[in-house]
């Protein structure tokens, strides 16, 4: 069995949660136009652990476009993905 995802998309949010880990989430954009002609974007939460934290909370900010690898996992009946890898694609600077 296998539990990876990956999904690149806009930082909507940060939050240093303790030392060594933060919660963030992005926007990710579908791949169809919906009825109006827009395409329409989910916001994903994900979470992220010690060197890749303080990466992401050093280098990255708000609308910067990331790419990230992980997996999902259940918590409190809330679908989360936990990530282990992110790439920096593009800063709004």
């Amino acid at each position: 069995m296998m539990n990876n995802s990956m999904l690149v998309g806009r930082i909507t949010n940060i939050k240093i949660e303790s030392q060594g880990k933060a919660n963030l989430s992005i926007a990710v954009q579908r791949q169809y136009k919906n009825e109006d002609g827009e395409y329409d974007v989910d916001i994903i939460p994900f979470s992220v652990f010690q060197g890749v934290s303080e990466s992401i909370t050093e280098h990255c900010k708000v609308g910067d476009l990331i790419g990230v690898k992980g997996r999902l996992q259940m918590s409190e009946n809330i679908l989360h993905l936990v990530v282990d890898r992110v790439t920096f694609l593009q800063s709004r600077c």
